[in-house]
């Protein structure tokens, strides 16, 4: 079995009114510099936000969210950002903003299975239990 690697990973946060400083939770971004592993999901529920902020501008949002998974894979489509070195990239998208997306402060884990811990962080920090 192998020893487990070492992850850091960052809730996606879409703060809609950023003077209010509420937001939805929406993402996940891991880095697993073992594994050579980057990777963001999203997980937009439109409803919660409309919620939050009936005015928002969704396609914005839309946009501004897809780009984050586009600079985790990285290569010549995602800008210049996404031909940075991968805990570069990491490290740009977890930068401190006051914008409508912002990241958590980044966090560490353990795993042996990076697809696997992102799963696991989407269902415990992002997806809303349904009734």
């Amino acid at each position: 079995m192998r020893a487990p690697d070492t992850y850091d990973y960052a809730v996606i946060r879409v703060v809609p009114r950023v003077e209010r400083e509420e937001f939805i939770n929406v993402g996940i971004i891991v880095s697993c510099a073992g594994a050579k592993y980057l990777e963001a999901r999203i997980e937009l529920d439109e409803a919660r936000l409309l919620a939050l902020d009936p005015q928002v501008d969704l396609d914005t949002v839309r946009r501004h969210l897809a780009t984050i998974p586009a600079i985790c894979a990285g290569g010549p489509g995602s800008g210049p950002i996404g031909l940075l070195p991968q805990r570069a990239r990491f490290h740009w998208l977890t930068a401190k903003r006051s914008s409508i997306i912002q990241t958590s402060p980044v966090h560490l884990g353990r795993c042996t299975d990076a697809v696997a811990a992102i799963e696991h962080l989407l269902q415990r920090m992002v997806r809303v239990a349904r009734d």
